[in-house]
């Protein structure tokens, strides 16, 4: 089974990461979106990232030479023949599981699905197909291309073939990973999203500024970004979303998201990549 061309299915910050860590490291790729604006986004963005990643290393190859191994396309067709797909879609369940189902029946039977979700658990989204001996989680931290640990989630079906296959995808990429349990959020996820939850229900409350928070965060546990920092740079959007999993999942806990957050996200205020979030970025 030749693991040389990988499919990736969403082109978002997460999708766009990983395609471009796959096509530097000698991978061919097939990026999937639903819409050529979307991909159009998605093959400027890989450019710009290529660019930034060459100032850290030499041996990183030029743009041309990497998006010339990324095909771009709107057809999940094109993932008909691999042995390797990669999803990372929106974190709402509805959404996978129609589209691990859609895969299921398209791809050949020897293929193995790899989710990068951020909280669901891998064993349900197994459920959803056929093969669960062949679906396994591989959470990606952004930015993946600069990120060298991973979570590598195996379900309860998950065999060792398929184990030792996304391992064997890790090596090549230079990452190393923590094997975990299956379990809502895995372990960095439930960490995370409680502390920027509370985090940002400490700001609704008039406690502290989000300067402040983030400053405590960073002068105290010489954290690299704060909580409310960290979830600009995630995506608030996908934050809510990664909240409501863990707070259907996990009821009675401390996930169930803060009305401030609710309502950046309700009003185009989704953290860097729109411009607004807890700070100003334009």
């Amino acid at each position: 089974m030749s693991l040389d061309t990988v499919g990736v299915i969403g082109a978002g910050v997460t999708g766009c990461g990983v395609a471009q860590d796959l096509a530097c490291h000698d991978f061919s790729v097939f990026l999937v979106d639903i819409s050529y604006d979307i991909l159009a986004r998605a093959k400027k963005d890989i450019k710009n990232g290529i660019r930034f990643q060459r100032l850290f290393s030499e041996e990183s190859p030029d743009s041309g030479e990497a998006l010339d191994r990324i095909t771009f396309s709107t057809s999940y067709g094109i993932l008909a023949d691999i042995f390797l797909v990669i999803e990372c879609i929106d974190e709402i369940w509805d959404m996978k599981r129609d589209l691990l189902s859609l895969l299921d029946g398209l791809c050949r039977k020897e293929c193995i699905f790899a989710s990068s979700t951020s909280a669901i658990p891998i064993s349900r989204l197994a459920a959803a197909t056929k093969r669960p001996a062949q679906v396994i989680g591989i959470h990606f931290m952004n930015p993946v291309p600069h990120k060298a640990l991973v979570e590598l989630i195996p379900g309860v079906e998950t065999s060792g073939g398929t184990i030792e296959k996304a391992c064997n995808l890790l090596e090549r990429l230079g990452k190393s990973y923590v094997l975990v349990k299956d379990s809502p959020g895995f372990v960095s996820n439930r960490v995370l999203m409680g502390s920027i939850n509370e985090a940002a229900a400490l700001l609704e409350e008039g406690v502290a500024t989000a300067a402040e928070i983030d400053r405590i965060f960073r002068g105290c546990f010489e954290h690299k970004m704060g909580p409310l920092e960290t979830a600009d740079l995630i995506g608030l959007d996908t934050v809510l979303r990664t909240l409501e999993v863990l707070d259907g999942c996990l009821p009675g806990r401390h996930f169930r998201p803060a009305g401030i957050l609710r309502e950046h996200v309700e009003s185009g205020r989704l953290g860097r990549k729109s411009g607004r979030g807890f700070y100003d970025y334009c």
